[in-house]
């Protein structure tokens, strides 16, 4: 029998060694590296070949391939982000950071299905049945007929809901924990993890029962483990939010059967997470009106319209290089935004710190943000607030051209109904706003939209500047 080998893994991207080394190739990561043993198996001319058994094959046009059949959660949000509800044989991987609220929404959905007589099994690797008993309880969930267990070995979980009637949802807090036999080395290294994955993936695929796989995340905020495990499985959603804010973001980062741009809110409360139907509404419940450097997005999560307010402050630096700062939008975006406004506009922001916010928490990521992102950043430079019924969206280039972003009658839509009155879009978009109700100002360059706030700004200011003469 041949011995063990060693093997030199990388914790954080799963990269093989022959042997140890401090820096892996594949990451970059400094002291990830560390060694596992693999069992190999017998081989010699005393040991035969393993003969392939005959399988049987499916039709494509049958009565199983006409539409998945999906398992309502009883959440609008969570449905809303995987496609409808939970796919027959599905495994998805949820990721987020400790204490987000990963555990306290998958008991929830374990509850809802549970009361919908579904056969629901909630396994957790890190709590004792007190402890998810406990949860429950303060949830207001108790009395929910969801299963529970506190085990680790992959193959006794199997084995145990292997008998009886089949579980619809199966829930794995968290898949770190997990280990089976077949391979030597400890719970939570990148062959467990990828090995556990791999066993409860075939088995949700030859069962249909869906598995939810909870994962750890890193100090990056990406998923821990070996990527490799984010490719096995068909959804991965990562659960989002800020510590001081008291809002969550269910956001599907992949999604092999539904759109992979959704997003679900939620609000934390003392009763668990409450959903959130107008996330717009929310996001603008705390607005500053009149104040400059206030500016309000119209955007697209999906197919949903958000309305979210960018905050922006320049102040005079100090240093030798000016302060960047941006908190839930994209900076080399912002360096753009600044660098167009400089070199097109004449904005002179070389001697200024700039510090860009989204309200609430939110993190945007569509270049439709442009304009709101300037016209913040041109308010607090000239210190004019701007029209606080105004929303804005259009996509910057690098000559300063305001370009179209797609379902601008959607984002109109939405400012509408929150009772915004007035919109600064892109001049293309002018035909997509027709029926809006609002009142529109299409720009076709950013130098429009500077001279405005500029004359607003000489405006608001001259009062001020008159009682000062008076004054002295």
């Amino acid at each position: 029998m041949a011995k063990p080998t060693p093997t030199f893994i990388c914790q954080n991207c799963g990269s093989s060694y022959g042997r140890w080394q401090g820096k892996c190739d594949g990451c970059g990561e400094w002291n990830t590296i560390s060694e596992e043993t693999n069992s190999l198996a017998p081989t010699g001319p005393g040991r035969a070949a393993r003969k392939g058994r005959p399988f049987a094959l499916s039709p494509l046009a049958g009565a199983e391939g006409q539409e998945a059949p999906r398992l309502s959660s009883g959440i609008a949000e969570l449905d809303r982000v995987t496609g409808g509800g939970f796919v027959r044989g599905s495994v998805l991987l949820v990721g987020g950071d400790p204490g987000i609220g990963k555990s306290t929404l998958l008991v929830q959905a374990a509850a809802s299905l549970a009361k919908a007589g579904q056969r629901v099994v909630y396994i957790s690797g890190e709590e004792a049945v007190a402890q998810v008993r406990l949860r429950a309880e303060r949830l207001g969930l108790a009395s929910a007929p969801v299963e529970l267990a506190a085990e680790t070995s992959v193959e006794d979980i199997v084995a145990t809901l292997s008998e009886g009637k089949l579980p619809r949802l199966i829930v794995i807090d968290s898949i770190q924990t997990m280990w089976t036999d077949t391979v030597e080395s400890a719970p939570g290294t990148v062959t467990q993890v990828r090995s556990a994955a791999q066993v409860l993936i075939r088995f949700a695929k030859k069962t249909g029962a869906a598995v939810i796989l909870v994962g750890h995340v890193t100090k990056d905020g990406q998923i821990a483990g070996p990527r490799v495990v984010e490719h096995m499985v068909d959804a991965v959603l990562s659960f989002e939010g800020e510590g001081a804010h008291h809002f969550r973001i269910l956001r599907a980062v992949k999604n092999r059967f539904g759109p992979t741009d959704e997003i679900g809110v939620f609000e934390m409360t003392g009763e668990g997470l409450r959903e959130v139907a107008n996330p717009s509404e929310l996001f603008l419940s705390e607005r500053h009106r009149g104040a400059p450097g206030n500016a309000v997005f119209a955007g697209i999560e999906g197919t949903r319209p958000v309305l979210v307010e960018m905050q922006a402050l320049v102040a005079p630096s100090s240093l030798g290089t000016p302060r960047r700062s941006v908190v839930g939008w994209d900076s080399s975006r912002l360096s753009m935004v600044l660098a167009v406004l400089e070199a097109h506009c004449g904005v002179r922001l070389g001697g200024h710190d700039v510090y860009l916010n989204v309200a609430g928490g939110m993190r945007i990521v569509e270049p439709a943000a442009d304009l709101a992102a300037a016209a913040a950043l041109v308010s607090s430079l000239v210190n004019a607030a701007l029209p606080p019924d105004a929303v804005y969206f259009g996509e910057v280039s690098l000559s300063g051209i305001v370009r179209p972003v797609a379902q601008a009658s959607a984002r109109l839509k939405e400012a509408q109904k929150l009772g915004f009155a007035r919109a600064v879009i892109p001049d293309s978009a002018k035909t997509d706003a027709k029926d809006s109700g609002l009142a529109i100002t299409a720009i076709s360059g950013l130098q429009a939209l500077v001279a405005e706030i500029a004359a607003l700004g000489s405006e608001q200011n001259r009062p001020a500047a008159k009682a000062r003469r008076q004054d002295g």
